[in-house]
């Protein structure tokens, strides 16, 4: 249940990222077909988060403590973008226009997330 509930949690993050940030687009043919997109991109940011993230956090330590932390914008963004690649190569109609709009939309998904997940608890199925 909770894993359901992070990827609502993550797409509806993904959508208001498409509606906030000129550059992140989802071109679904229809409300329905918009939202199926949504989903699987969500699907897929998720597991690239939760397979590469860890790894780029342990090579890239040294650049963490450099940087005081704000190296980790940049690979948040460079995974947004990976995300958008993934997704053109399932043809999905998902695109992200450069760097910069990953890089903002990247920020604006996690802030989204972290609100909606203050709201949303994942843990409803554990008493």
């Amino acid at each position: 249940m909770g894993f359901l509930i992070r990827l609502a949690i993550t797409a509806v993050a993904l959508w208001i990222t498409t509606l906030i940030v000129p550059g992140v687009d989802v071109h679904g043919r229809s409300g329905g077909n918009t939202v199926l997109t949504l989903i699987v991109v969500a699907l897929i940011f998720g597991v690239i988060n939760a397979v590469l993230k860890p790894v780029i956090r342990v090579v890239g330590c040294v650049f963490y403590l450099l940087t005081l932390g704000l190296f980790a914008l940049v690979v948040n963004a460079l995974l947004f973008l990976l995300t958008d690649r993934i997704a053109s190569g399932l043809d999905l109609p998902f695109q992200v226009d450069g760097f910069w709009p990953a890089f903002w939309g990247a920020i604006v998904m996690t802030v989204v997330t972290w609100l909606i997940s203050v709201i949303v608890p994942d843990n409803l199925d554990r008493r």
